[in-house]
């Protein structure tokens, strides 16, 4: 049975900011990227992302799946089997969050650069106090 999501005053409002949620929670780009590859069953996506509670992943799943981005594929065999992989729209999804993880990845040492030169000038500013 699935759970589904609360609907609250900013789905109505701004229904696009619900979407973006799901898809750059720290959970949710994980799952993207991950299923990027191939399908996964829970807990092979569970042991692949790793450090995610059951709960934390079931719920970021259900949020995805809500959004037509990933497809749930329960298998009527025992014991149960169930695959998740993303639809078309999931993939496009996914390929956008890769392209910022990618970027991420290749500009820390100037975001770390950035973080060094903030913390010296906070530092200063608070001793000149």
């Amino acid at each position: 049975m699935a759970v589904s999501a609360p609907r609250g005053d900013d789905d109505r409002m701004c229904p696009h900011r619900r979407v973006l949620e799901h898809l750059t929670s720290r959970w949710g780009v994980l799952v993207l990227i991950r299923l990027l590859d191939r399908s996964y069953r829970f807990s092979e996506l569970r042991r692949a992302i790793g450090q995610v509670s059951e709960k934390m992943l079931t719920q970021t799943l259900q949020n995805l799946e809500r959004d037509g981005l990933v497809h749930r594929d329960a298998k009527p065999v025992i014991p149960p089997r169930v695959d998740y992989s993303l639809t078309d729209l999931g993939r496009e999804a996914a390929e956008q969050v890769r392209a910022l993880s990618d970027w991420t990845h290749r500009r820390m040492p100037d975001v770390e650069k950035a973080r060094e030169a903030y913390d010296e000038a906070r530092d200063h500013r608070s001793r000149a106090r």
